[in-house]
Order: structure tokens, then C-alpha cells, then sequence
């Protein structure tokens, strides 16, 4: 875009689904609404690209949603992977406006799968976009330029102009130059800082280089650290997010959901010394998977290695990369660069362990281990038949929690109170609810809940 009117309503930083929301919402509303979009126009969409499905609260059968998911339900099981880390207030609105969500997702182009069985068991709670992230950020990119809506690509915004209590424009590198965005209210939709590896580090301390970037390099947490040296509200603990582990063989950045690894509930995984150091049948994956990239972080190197055999190599969703292939336990290991001997003594314990039982592996079927320091709770089955299949896993990390602290309405806040032209949606402010942990696809949802209110209330204001 190169005709950048004197004035808009409403300027958007950011290019995902939460900024998408805001700017359909604000637009639908009257305003006239700028989207300032750091990535390039084929990298647009932030980490919505590599989504693939949002949690949403239903009373009864809804579109691809089996039976009900209702407000209890889904709030303890958010309260059990954040530890009641979480605001109360914010989790129980953003699950009671998710409900509407999924219609207006429609409403705008947004198509969606039949409900899936299976491993994930996400076939009461998780509507799956047709065509994943990518299909979803095109189809509100397409609503919005029907509407009007003006996109700026190649748009990183360096600076948002503070001047008392309220933002009187925005500074932004576009085309080899600095120009200057005015507007009457704004929307910060730009995600987190987790491809900036200087930021992660201090964070972290060093090891966090060694993390892997599921999404895109852009997210580098600009805006946010400009807001924060500008007093206003923070909220969150730098050292938490959303990280899973993904194949070690996966790019620095943008590896995506397709480098995720989904074996672990079926697999004995060990670190580098040959030694197992989580459950990793403690509950159904959707609502573990998250805890595996902190997990495989505190292990030397930041590796794990997931063990598994021919009866449950077809159980899961693989990754993008060919698993490793032996036909013994000392021979995979060796493969993988591990001692033989310690990995097939580990396997061997494991294997005794294993008590007989029925094996469900959509459900807790508490076929577990006995007599292990490190107990196995569910799906534990011997590792004896050949061949047997080996992934490395490595952190991915897919947004950080650290970000802008919001109220009800989406509105930024410092301490000397609301900044009266300013709201926050999606990452950036999702740990305003995610303290720790993660719920699959509860991000989607805090992006799509807070884009949809910022878009409103800032339309509002403007009128």
C-alpha cells in the first residue's frame, strides 16, 4: 500500500488472526482502519499461519463440535495446565464470548472440518479450520479487503508515540523509509518477542539459544518493548510460554505445526544419558503437549530422544521429517548418537514394569507401570516389537507470556490508568490469562475474543 491517507480511525499493528479480528470488527462498525503488517505479504499472519483449530465453549452439538463443552468444564481445565495462574475474570469471559466465535468465523469466510477422533480426543472441545492457519488468515484477509480495509506489508512499527494518556501516532520503517501514522485509536496485535534470541536469552539465560522458533522470525516483540519502556501496564513472567517439543531436525524459525510431535504418550523418552524424566502418559496430550518443550529445556543440550515400536508408530499425527528406524533398541540408540547399552537397560526396566490391562489410546485407560521410580500412568505398553522408530525433540517455542496487562474491555492500561485511545488482542496480552501451561487451542481463542472486543470498543471511540 503506498497511498497512506492524512488521518485514519483506527490503526492495527499486526497481521494475525486477533489483528484480522480487530480490523473486521472495527471496519464492520464505520471505522476506517489501516493494518500495519511487519512480514512480507507471503509471511503474513504471524503464527496464525501455523494454526490449525480454536477451543471454544458450546452448550450442545455445534457445526464440527460434538455434544456440549460448557463454562466449568472448560475453566478447570484451563485452571489445571496454568496451575490457577490465570485472571478469573478474563478466562471466564473469553470462554463465555468463545461460543459466538466459531459463527462469526463462519460468517467471514472461515471454513471448518469435521470433528476428529482420535489421539487428540479434541472432537467435543477444538473446531479445526479446512486448510489450517494458512486458509484462515487468507479468508479474513480476503473479508477485510472486501470491506475496505487498507493493508500496509513490509510495515514494522518502531515506535508508538506516548504523549500523556493517550497514543498520538505511530512511527513506521516501510519501504525504506520512516513514515508517520496518525490515527484516532490503536490496536496492538503484535504478537510476542520469542524470535528475538537476545531477549529469549536474558530471559532464559544461555540455553535459550538453543530453542527452535515454531513461527515466524518477525515476532520479535518490537511494539511490546517500546509499550513497556513506556510505563504501561506489564503482566506475565518472561521466562514462561508456549513451548512444545518439536523434531530436532526442524528450522531455527517457521518450522510450523508440522514439526510437532504427537508420539510422546506411546514412547519412552529419555535424554541424552539415557535416562527417562517425565510421565509421559500422565494425561491425554492436548492438555500436556505444552509442558514437553519446558520439559526437553531442562534436559543437557535441551534434547530428548522419543522411543517407540511397530504396534504404536501408527498412533499419532507424525511430523513432516521420517522417523529413525533400527531393528533393536541398541541400534536405534546408537543411531541417535546415544549409549546402546544405557538406553536398551532403560527400555528393558521400562518393558518390566508394564502391567497387563486394556489399552485405549483416546482416553485414560490407566494401564500403567508399577515399581519404577518414574512411573508411567497411562498407555504403558513394553517396547518389543520390531522395528522400532526414534524422534529427537527439541524445544519449540511458540509465543512468550510476558505482555501488555488489559482489562475486560481490551483496553492498555499504565499506572497513571486506562490510555484512552489504546487496546491490546492476542498474543501480546494473552498473559493477561495464560500465567503457564497451555490449553490446545485456547490461544486462537484469546486472539480471536480480544481482537473481536479491541476492534469494537475502538470503533466506539472513534464514533
Amino acid at each position: 500500500m503506498t497511498d497512506w491517507p492524512e488521518e485514519f480511525d483506527l490503526a492495527v499493528v499486526g497481521g494475525g488472526n486477533a489483528a484480522l479480528c480487530a480490523a473486521i470488527t472495527a471496519t464492520e462498525a464505520g471505522a476506517k482502519v489501516l493494518i500495519l503488517e511487519a512480514a512480507p505479504k507471503s509471511y503474513r499472519g504471524g503464527n496464525s499461519r501455523h494454526t490449525r483449530n480454536f477451543r471454544c465453549m458450546h452448550q450442545g452439538p455445534m457445526s464440527p463440535l460434538t455434544d456440549s463443552y460448557q463454562e466449568d468444564e472448560y475453566f478447570n481445565d484451563l485452571m489445571l495446565v496454568t496451575k490457577g495462574k490465570t485472571d478469573e475474570a478474563l478466562a471466564r469471559m473469553t470462554i463465555r464470548a468463545s461460543e459466538e466465535c466459531l459463527p462469526w468465523m463462519q460468517a467471514h469466510g472461515v471454513r471448518f472440518q469435521p470433528s476428529l477422533s482420535g489421539t487428540l480426543s479434541l472432537s467435543r472441545t477444538n473446531a479445526f479450520f479446512l486448510g489450517g492457519g494458512k486458509a484462515l488468515v487468507n479468508a479474513f484477509y480476503n473479508a477485510a479487503e472486501d470491506l475496505g480495509v487498507k493493508v500496509a506489508y513490509d510495515a514494522q512499527v518502531r515506535h508508538v508515540h506516548r504523549e500523556g494518556n493517550a497514543i498520538a501516532h505511530l512511527e513506521v520503517e516501510c519501504a525504506g523509509e520512516t513514515r508517520r501514522v496518525k490515527a484516532r485509536a490503536f490496536v496492538l496485535a503484535s504478537g510476542g518477542f520469542q524470535a528475538d534470541l537476545d531477549w529469549l536469552a536474558r530471559a532464559w539465560g544461555p540455553a535459550a539459544r538453543n530453542f527452535l522458533i515454531r513461527g515466524t522470525p518477525y515476532n520479535r516483540g518490537v511494539v511490546l518493548r517500546d509499550m513497556l519502556d513506556q510505563g504501561a501496564d506489564s503482566v506475565g513472567d518472561p521466562t514462561q510460554c508456549h513451548a512444545v517439543a518439536i523434531d530436532g531436525r526442524a528450522p531455527k524459525y517457521d518450522g510450523g505445526i508440522v514439526t510437532r510431535l504427537d508420539c510422546v504418550p506411546f514412547s519412552v523418552v529419555v535424554n541424552q544419558n539415557g535416562e527417562r524424566f517425565h510421565d509421559e502418559g500422565e494425561d491425554v496430550w492436548p492438555k500436556r503437549y505444552a509442558i514437553w518443550g519446558r520439559l526437553v529445556a531442562g534436559q543437557p543440550d535441551q534434547v530428548g530422544y522419543a522411543l517407540i515400536d511397530a504396534k504404536s508408530i501408527d498412533l499419532f499425527m507424525p511430523s513432516v521429517f521420517p522417523p529413525i528406524v533400527a531393528d533393536s533398541i541398541e541400534e536405534l540408540a546408537a543411531k541417535m548418537g546415544l549409549d546402546g547399552a544405557k538406553v536398551a537397560q532403560t527400555v528393558a526396566d521400562f518393558n518390566a514394569a508394564c502391567q497387563p490391562g486394556a489399552f485405549h489410546p483416546t482416553e485414560l485407560d490407566g494401564l500403567s507401570t508399577q515399581g519404577l521410580a518414574l512411573p508411567k500412568t497411562n498407555w504403558a505398553r513394553p517396547l518389543d516389537q520390531p522395528p522400532f522408530y526414534g524422534y529427537q525433540l527439541r524445544p519449540g517455542v511458540t509465543f512468550t507470556y510476558l505482555g501488555l496487562k488489559v482489562d475486560g474491555k481490551a483496553q492498555v492500561h499504565s499506572p497513571e490508568g486506562p490510555i484512552r485511545n489504546l487496546w491490546a488482542a492476542g498474543e501480546i496480552m494473552a498473559g493477561s490469562i495464560l500465567g503457564q501451561g497451555y490449553l490446545a487451542g485456547f490461544g486462537m481463542t484469546i486472539g480471536t475474543v480480544f481482537g473481536r472486543i479491541a476492534g469494537k470498543e475502538a470503533a466506539a471511540y472513534v464514533a
